[in-house]
């Protein structure tokens, strides 16, 4: 499904080749390192850290939906399903190991220190020649995996221990640095990202159409979720809860 036109080379994806619509619930990836590496880091964390099962349980099924079932070959075809996968990364998975492993276990980073971190590494990983390489190797692609994810529950174990003002500060910052990147991808007016010139014709876009709903998607769901979150934050901290009650 990558196709091979000259001048531009064939993919070979950790998640599979880019599959079509009519076939791609079937490209499930059963990867048996993978499969070893999960149950066992799960069984570690179980005798570990008996506490915190159901969030341990919660990863592993984040894991299996991002890397195992047919999702993770749909990232191969639509860079609008990449961007997916590295929100579910960032706001639900990295959060989840935070609270399976607790805050120690990601060091003493000031929640400045990790938000910039964070950021770093997510726009280094938008930069198209990085990104092809994380579609052209299985090592690369599991260092982006791999740096997004910890960077982002380092992240969440800072903001868990902060002050109330820093950690709204830096949820606002990562709303704005997400905004921008979502902003970016829409307006930059070419598709940047190789490895999809020749998969999104099948599932009825253009390149630059998947590129501008990656975009979006990064720009309201992402920066949405984090003004969500200050929203929370300030409504239990200034909200009628809040208040004193009169005598």
């Amino acid at each position: 499904m990558n196709g091979q036109v000259p001048g531009i080379p064939t993919w070979q994806p950790y998640c599979g080749d880019a599959p079509s619509p009519a076939g791609w619930l079937l490209q499930w990836n059963f990867d048996p390192l993978l499969i070893g590496i999960m149950a066992l880091l799960v069984a570690l964390g179980l005798r570990q850290f008996p506490a915190t099962a159901r969030s341990q349980i919660a990863l592993l099924a984040g894991m299996l939906v991002l890397f195992v079932t047919p999702f993770c070959a749909l990232g191969s075809a639509l860079f609008v399903a990449r961007s997916v996968h590295h929100l579910a990364l960032i706001l639900v998975l990295a959060p989840l190991l935070v609270k399976a492993v607790g805050t120690r276990a990601f060091g003493g980073l000031s929640v400045a220190a990790a938000t910039v971190l964070e950021t770093a590494i997510l726009w280094a990983w938008h930069v198209p020649s990085l990104y092809d390489q994380a579609l052209s190797s299985s090592l690369v692609f599991w260092i982006m995996q791999l740096s997004i994810l910890l960077s982002a529950a380092a992240w969440w174990a800072s903001v868990r221990k902060a002050a109330a003002l820093e950690a709204t500060a830096a949820l606002l910052a990562q709303m704005v640095q997400m905004g921008l990147l979502g902003a970016l991808l829409v307006f930059t007016g070419r598709a940047v990202y190789a490895p999809h010139w020749l998969t999104t014709s099948a599932w009825g876009l253009t390149p630059l159409e998947d590129q501008q709903i990656a975009g979006l998607v990064m720009w309201v769901v992402g920066g949405g979720a984090y003004l969500a979150i200050v929203s929370a934050m300030l409504w239990r901290t200034l909200g009628p809860a809040s208040q004193p009650r009169a005598a």
